[in-house]
């Protein structure tokens, strides 16, 4: 048994489409685990995210586009 503030619950509920509180936790539990494994997969490969190893050319910078 825990003491969870009933409206934040709901809002949760709401943003997550989810309708009991027991899915709504878990909805919660498992979007914060994949938010942080997703952090993790950027940390772990920066390339991913379209960081190249010329980022720190300064002659292609200087010719990028911004």
């Amino acid at each position: 048994m825990i003491d969870i503030d009933n409206e934040t619950l709901a809002l949760a509920a709401k943003e997550l489409g989810t309708v009991t509180k027991k899915d709504t936790v878990n909805a919660a539990l498992k979007f914060v685990v994949e938010r942080r494994q997703r952090i993790e997969q950027i940390l772990d490969d920066p390339y991913s995210i379209g960081i190249g190893p010329d980022i720190g050319d300064p002659e292609v910078m200087r010719q990028a586009r911004r």
